[in-house]
Order: structure tokens, then C-alpha cells, then sequence
């Protein structure tokens, strides 16, 4: 598992993709969303950032939840669909500077202990929102807090 991220973390220092909202996300990419049931009718994407094309990895968080997913459609056993609503994440912690071939993250950690990364690079001002505005979004939504 860890060589994956290894590249996708390598394909992420190496792109120049930006950080999205819902408005800039075209109708396709909602759809492909929803396809891998990470997206509800009422539920609005407020940041989103890939690695790599939309149909093969995406990090984002809504009004309900935050998602990561990774699909390699060579080999389906790499596919990696994650997720956790807000009253499901007991902590966030964020990593603005992972080394040089890393994208900073967010490591989210659920109720059951398990964790996964959520993955953003820009440029500074623009992660640093993308974390701030994420944390806001888990504390006013979640009732553990």
C-alpha cells in the first residue's frame, strides 16, 4: 500500500492541478463522484484536488463528509475508495510540509482507529485554506467535538 502513495504522491509534486469547488467541477466529474457513492443528492463539494485526472484520484470534503479516492484501472486491486462522515472522525491532523516528494495531508482518523490521508498541493495560502476550511467543516458538523 505504502508504494502507492509513494506514487501518487510523486505524481502529485509533479502536477500542476488546483484545488476545486462544486461550481468548477464540470457535470462528468459529479457523476463519476456519485458513481463511487461518495456524493449524495444534498451534498455540496466544497474543496477538491487531484493528483492526477479526476477519474483516477481525487481528495475532497463536503457538508457531510471528506473522501479520498485512487482508481488504477490496469490493475483494480490498487482501487482505493475512502471516506468518513464528520461524527465518524475523532481527529484530523494536518501536514503542511510531507518532503519533497510528498503532498501535504490530512490525516483523518475514524472512531474504529483506522485512517487515510486526504492529499492537496498548491500553493501555500491555498492548502493552508483547504486545511482551515476542512477543520471548520468537521467541527461545525460533528457532535463529538
Amino acid at each position: 500500500m505504502e508504494k502507492y502513495f509513494f506514487l501518487l504522491f510523486l505524481v502529485c509534486f509533479i502536477s500542476c492541478n488546483k484545488i476545486e469547488t462544486q461550481s468548477s467541477l464540470n457535470k462528468k466529474d459529479l457523476n463519476f463522484i456519485k458513481s463511487l457513492n461518495l456524493l449524495d443528492k444534498d451534498e455540496t463539494i466544497y474543496k477538491f484536488y487531484s493528483e492526477n485526472t479526476k477519474e483516477t484520484a481525487g481528495n475532497f470534503f463536503t457538508n457531510k463528509r471528506v473522501a479520498s479516492y485512487w482508481i488504477d484501472k490496469r490493475k483494480m486491486e490498487r482501487n482505493e475508495v475512502v471516506f468518513a462522515f464528520y461524527n465518524d472522525i475523532i481527529k484530523i491532523d494536518t501536514v503542511n510540509y510531507a518532503g519533497v516528494t510528498y503532498c501535504p495531508y490530512a490525516l483523518i482518523t475514524k472512531k474504529d482507529k483506522s485512517t487515510f490521508k486526504v492529499s492537496v498541493d498548491g500553493k501555500k495560502t491555498e492548502v493552508k485554506s483547504f486545511f482551515e476550511d476542512l477543520l471548520f467543516q468537521w467541527k461545525k458538523n460533528s457532535k463529538n467535538i
